[in-house]
């Protein structure tokens, strides 16, 4: 976690002449970094949720504390020449805020000039500072300061290339980071930022170390609870950070990508508009399924030729070979150990995602909870996971004949079919006739907050649980 305290004394620290940076190896720990740093925590506590400054009584330290920003900005500069286009418009965008008396910031310049997904090479470092909220941290549009390495191997290259092609994914490492990010958010999206309109998104970022991170302390954790037995590539993840990292690249390239690919009802997830939550967990579901079933096909290829002896695999494709079968049990894993007892009961829909893979799994007889001890027919799993991920697709092509809320009632019953709904449950006695005959926002207020309540499976294992989710809260790589 951060470790960098608030400065007592609000006023700002200052540079010395020649302490620009040549190295973006060096940046956490060079001054200019610790001068933007401490600035930014403290221009924090002056903004309000929009992220201006109303208190014009705070207007003389707020622009002390942007010009530290800037000059930070200027001494680091140096040491990213290929965020120069941005780093100017930064510059500019936090002159200008102040000159306007700080008002609701406006970084639509700097946001559009910031382009990571042009940069897609493994260990290129990015100095990003922008007014924003952080998903999963903190809902207030506040400065945030980060510095990121890109996380790019050459067999997602490869990957990238060929038949999983996402232009928009960037996958990052966290360096060092203000408060928003001392959080749960393990993402930097451009539609967090501060600005006056919405531009057309070109890229998405996950920091695929906290997702690793947090991965492999969870997964300990709950493997022991639960008595499993790992299998041995499984039980590698957990010692190996880099090794999960890379596995997370490639199930999050593949995962991202798959929001736009299919038989889709008509962009399922990204048009922003109000559902019932289990859409969203069925969409989420989805995506991660086919990281899945694309991990299977790779491994099964790759194997046949590798068996068949007719073609040496490259190293790339060793690499792919190795991680597609990692990726099925970070899937797993991940989801029914971490999403379905992370965060609270109201609209969890990563949540309910896992509490379905889960009851899918053991209702189907791979996965078994007896004596008190977790274990899996992993020769079955493949197949029975590929099952869900055709549920889900036929779902989804049906619903292109059909409309909206009758596409609602019927992934609810997708849903019902193997998850028992709260006893309180309106959807399961069958909505009223007014609510069916009326508009969609109807159907949306009866969905309880927890439609689908944990079983008594996960109500025991999150009680034991509970310490060790909580303790993922900003974790690092060197964390895990």
């Amino acid at each position: 976690m951060s470790t960098t305290p608030p400065q007592t004394d609000a006023r700002p620290l200052s540079l010395s002449k020649g302490e620009g940076l040549e190295d973006a190896s060096q940046a956490e720990s060079s001054a200019a970094w610790r001068m933007l740093k401490d600035a930014a925590i403290a221009i924090r506590r002056l903004q309000v949720k929009d992220g201006s400054i109303p208190d014009a009584a705070a207007g003389a330290e707020a622009e002390e504390h942007v010009a530290a920003i800037v000059a930070s900005i200027r001494a680091l500069a140096p040491a990213f020449p290929h965020d120069a286009e941005y780093l100017a418009a930064s510059i500019r965008d936090f002159e200008r805020w102040a000159a306007e008396g700080f008002g609701i910031p406006d970084f639509l310049d700097s946001l559009v000039a910031f382009q990571p997904q042009q940069h897609r090479v493994d260990g290129i470092r990015h100095l990003v500072v922008f007014p924003m909220y952080t998903q999963n941290g903190s809902s207030d549009r506040l400065v945030e300061a980060l510095i990121v390495e890109t996380i790019w191997p050459e067999f997602i290259a490869e990957l990238e290339a060929g038949d999983y092609g996402n232009k928009l994914f960037v996958s990052l490492r966290l360096i060092d980071f203000t408060p928003g990010y001392d959080t749960n958010s393990a993402v930097l999206f451009p539609e967090t930022v501060a600005m006056r309109e919405i531009p057309t998104f070109t890229w998405g970022a996950i920091f695929q170390d906290r997702e690793a991170a947090r991965y492999r302390r969870v997964v300990r954790a709950a493997s022991e609870i639960t008595k499993l037995d790992l299998p041995e590539a499984a039980a590698r993840m957990l010692d190996d950070q880099d090794l999960t990292e890379t596995t997370f690249v490639m199930w999050d390239i593949i995962h991202d990508r798959t929001h736009m690919r299919g038989d889709l009802p008509f962009d399922p997830f990204m048009i922003k508009q109000r559902m019932p939550y289990f859409l969203y967990s069925l969409e989420e579901l989805r995506c991660d399924l086919t990281a899945f079933r694309e991990s299977v096909a790779i491994e099964n290829a790759l194997t046949l030729r590798q068996a068949q002896g007719s073609d040496v695999l490259s190293a790339t494709e060793q690499q792919m070979l190795e991680h597609a079968s990692l990726v099925q049990y970070a899937v797993i894993f991940d989801r029914i150990f971490r999403f379905a007892i992370t965060g609270s009961r109201v609209r969890n829909y990563d949540g309910l995602g896992g509490q379905l893979l889960f009851a899918w799994l053991h209702q189907r007889g791979v996965l078994h909870w007896t004596d008190t001890q977790l274990t899996f027919d992993w020769d079955a799993v493949p197949d029975a996971v590929i099952a869900l991920s055709d549920a889900v697709n036929e779902l989804y092509w049906r619903s292109i004949d059909r409309p909206k809320k009758a596409h609602w009632l019927a992934a609810y019953e997708l849903v019902r079919s193997v998850l028992t709904p709260n006893p309180a449950s309106v959807w399961a006695r069958g909505l009223p006739d007014e609510v069916l005959a009326g508009p969609p926002k109807g159907y949306t207020d009866e969905v309880l907050d927890d439609e689908f309540p944990l079983s008594m499976f996960f109500e025991a294992l999150e009680k034991k649980m509970r310490p060790v989710i909580e303790s993922t809260a900003g974790i690092r790589a060197g964390d895990a």
